[in-house]
């Protein structure tokens, strides 16, 4: 028995084994490794800034009004996706395609979620609330639903909402929109193309089966792995300048710029000498990256 046809059989049966396998559906709705990836990067922004507007439990606040905030955002992009999931091999098997989850029940948990999370958010504070709120219309509204289907570009919309989350963290710091916030959403924003192109580059077909229009569909891969290597460049110089700007110490700035070098000397390698198992490297490497310069921003915070 293939472990969906387990899991399927699972969900049918009553008592505690049914209601941990729905909770598990429910919890693959939401991404957690990309949600708390997210919510990494309002931490750490949040603790550059932390010691001009530092009170009780601050920190926690945040963390779970973005929790509760982007993991609705994501299930409600995926309730919208369904369709397309159900194309692709490697995302027929989620909760919604598979059937494990119907739609209307996705879009109550996801609806809850998402204004349960925002509606937090905007009681800890209205402009932090409203950088959340905006993340939030961005990606469900003008990334998923207008744009996503429509042309490749809308990968610069996804790299701007999920810039959002650093800004946000930033600005429950230090109240206000300031340079660094924005730097390190703009961060964010050139790494999305390094994680995500890279996957475009790996399922391309898959994403042409779907109708989703991918820079490796329409420019090539070539010139895809192109546009990688720049905007890799261009996060990692962002990422160094927001670190010099916040004057980490001397040995949080080191490792800030050897994860930076590794990075780049990847990409370049992958630009010179092609490979799928490089281009794989690549993207977890890319995740590995912006994990080990979160994680810099808050110890240097503290």
């Amino acid at each position: 028995m293939s472990s969906a046809s387990l899991v399927q059989r699972l969900a049918r049966q009553p008592g505690r084994a049914g209601v941990w396998v729905r909770l598990g559906c429910y919890w693959a709705l939401i991404k957690d490794l990309q949600t708390g990836l997210l919510v990494l990067t309002a931490a750490a922004a949040y603790a550059t800034g932390c010691c001009t507007n530092l009170h009780g439990g601050a920190l926690a606040e945040m963390a779970g009004s973005l929790l509760l905030a982007v993991s609705g955002c994501t299930i409600l992009n995926m309730v919208y996706d369904r369709d397309i999931d159900a194309r692709m091999q490697r995302t027929a098997r989620r909760p919604l395609p598979a059937g494990r989850v119907s739609p209307t029940e996705a879009l109550v948990l996801g609806g809850l979620l998402a204004s349960g999370g925002t509606a937090w958010a905007l009681a800890i504070d209205g402009l932090y609330g409203g950088v959340v709120l905006a993340g939030l219309l961005l990606d469900a509204l003008v990334y998923t639903v207008w744009l996503k289907r429509r042309t490749p570009y809308s990968i610069l919309i996804g790299g701007l909402s999920g810039g959002m989350p650093a800004l946000a963290g930033r600005v429950l710091a230090t109240g206000q929109i300031d340079g660094v916030g924005l730097l390190l959403a703009l961060g964010v924003l050139l790494w999305i193309p390094t994680h995500i192109m890279t996957f475009t580059i790996k399922y391309q077909s898959e994403y042409a089966r779907a109708g989703i229009p991918t820079f490796p569909a329409v420019y090539g891969v070539a010139a895809t792995r192109a546009i990688i290597a720049i905007s890799t460049v261009l996060a990692v110089a962002v990422f160094m300048a927001a670190g010099v700007l916040l004057h980490l110490p001397p040995a949080y700035a080191q490792v800030t710029w050897g994860l930076g070098a590794a990075l780049v000397g990847l990409v370049l390698l992958a630009l010179v000498r092609p490979d799928a198992r490089l281009n794989f490297v690549l993207y977890k490497g890319a995740s590995v990256y912006m994990l080990g310069v979160m994680i810099v921003f808050i110890l240097g915070g503290l």
